[in-house]
């Protein structure tokens, strides 16, 4: 077969002098790469108001003349886009996407090289609560994926792609941006019984063209605190672009807890490390000067650890993100108010966080919690510490504001403030007595990630401790199906 590459379209045919051809509009087409010497041209046509699919496999006689001809059709397609050239079915509208225009170059590269190596998939393979909540929502729901057509947002190793075939999918396209694509083709191919239903595309979700409209999108875009690493974001976008208006999110909703907690050992070993900086004698130099910058340093990362819940002073309170509904731009910048009545009478260190994601499926409901007290996950939980505690009596108000605001470095930076109240009859009721406030970096974090310890109830913590019921980490499938009827 020759391909002729012309200035509007590319030409296949058959053999020399045959009539048999095939021929693509370059404004309408694309080009997957399914392999070292394979690879699938795909074009999208428009008939009285009714769209369809026509693809061609190319099978290439070696690898490099398959990187040959990639090479030269991207060329091609560049010059046209450059060109102003009409773009249909989410084709970026420029050779920089959205994707690249809100991210560094440097935290992209990192970003990918991170999630292409197969050390840190299995990391997260390993998370047994993650990867059997995602098996049993997929296949305990096998109604909704019978004969669909699904998209894995973000595959990474691809694990999740097989889960959706053995549910009945008609087809799983795992979309991948990472080096990560290619162990995926590797992983679906040692699957005989399900590789011939599921295509492996390399790209972002922000680039790539799909040949069919998804009925159902499965994703993994969760990161430290739900947020972090701004894949939400792509998972929007691939929303917007691949879901028919009637399809589902697996998952649709997540949710970011947050209470006061009060750990004077967290706090005294976060402190204690800036006491390095106190030195006036340090092979003759005097350090003292930057102790106050290293100290207000070491308190703009976020803990990440697992802790006992009974170290929160107050029940919980929670903020909603409805994937199926939710903008991008929503995700830009997140501001969560917090008011709290203390249980207990404590010194308050900062906000603890969690979160979770619910599945909706049309037969069984489930949720994937990190809470403290429940299975460890390979998130953790995160904690916000304050360089300067406050106090509190039980039954004082605690309130506050938790402002995220995100960077192009893939995370946020998170302004944090508690403040406590005045309570009581007298004239200043509902004063500010203490207030504190805290500046820290969710790209940055502390991984302490100990596992959570029985603190004995000494100095200055907590004397009655809040019991692990009173967050009902028992009941989250029953709590996620009574919120999943309210958002949905």
């Amino acid at each position: 077969m020759v391909a002729r590459l012309g200035s509007q379209s590319i030409r296949f045919v058959l053999e020399t002098g045959s009539k048999d051809a095939f021929q693509f509009d370059l404004r309408d087409c694309q080009l997957f790469n399914l392999g070292p010497s394979q690879s699938l041209f795909v074009s999208e046509h428009k008939i009285d108001d009714k769209s369809f699919s026509k693809g061609l496999t190319i099978q290439f006689r070696n690898e490099e003349e398959g990187s040959a001809f990639h090479s030269a059709f991207e060329q091609l397609k560049m010059e046209k886009t450059n060109q102003g050239s009409s773009l249909p079915n989410g084709y970026p509208s420029s050779t920089k996407n959205k994707f690249d225009d809100k991210t560094e170059p440097s935290s992209s590269k990192m970003y990918f090289h991170y999630y292409g190596q197969l050390l840190h998939q299995q990391n997260m393979l390993q998370d047994y609560v993650r990867t059997g909540t995602y098996y049993a929502a997929i296949l305990e729901n096998h109604v909704d994926f019978t004969d669909r057509i699904v998209v894995d947002v973000g595959a990474g190793s691809g694990i999740l792609s097989p889960f959706a075939a053995q549910a009945g999918a008609k087809h799983v396209y795992a979309v991948e941006a990472s080096e990560m694509a290619e162990y995926a083709r590797k992983l679906i191919a040692g699957n005989p019984s399900l590789n011939q239903r599921i295509t492996v595309i390399k790209g972002k979700v922000e680039e790539v063209v799909l040949p069919e409209k998804a009925d159902i999108l499965i994703s993994e875009p969760m990161g430290t605190l739900l947020v972090n690493e701004r894949m939400l974001e792509s998972y929007i976008v691939a929303r917007d672009r691949f879901l028919v208006p009637s399809g589902k999110m697996f998952p649709a909703v997540g949710r970011i807890h947050m209470a006061p907690f009060s750990d004077e050992y967290l706090y005294i070993e976060i402190a204690n490390k800036a006491l390095f900086w106190q030195q006036q004698n340090y092979y003759g130099v005097n350090l003292t000067t930057l102790h106050c910058t290293a100290f207000q340093g070491y308190f703009s990362q976020p803990v990440v650890d697992a802790f006992d819940p009974r170290l929160l002073v107050a029940p919980a309170i929670s903020h909603i993100i409805d994937f199926t509904s939710i903008q991008e731009e929503d995700l830009y910048e997140i501001d969560i108010p917090l008011r709290y009545i203390s249980s207990v009478g404590a010194r308050v260190h900062g906000l603890a966080c969690w979160f979770d994601v619910l599945f909706n499926g049309s037969s069984v409901q489930r949720c994937l919690t990190t809470s403290p007290g429940a299975p460890t996950t390979h998130w953790y939980q995160l904690r916000c510490v304050l360089a300067q505690p406050i106090y509190v009596m039980p039954g004082q108000e605690i309130t506050g504001r938790l402002h995220m605001v995100a960077h192009k470095a893939q995370s946020y930076t998170l302004y944090l403030t508690l403040s406590a109240k005045a309570s009581g009859s007298g004239a200043d009721e509902g004063a500010i007595l203490q207030t504190s406030s805290g500046k820290l970096d969710l790209k940055e974090p502390y991984y302490r990630m100990s596992q959570p310890q029985a603190y004995p109830v000494t100095q200055e913590q907590p004397s009655q401790l809040l019991q692990t019921q009173d967050l009902q980490i028992q009941t989250q499938d029953e709590e996620s199906s009574d919120l999943l009827q309210q958002v949905m």
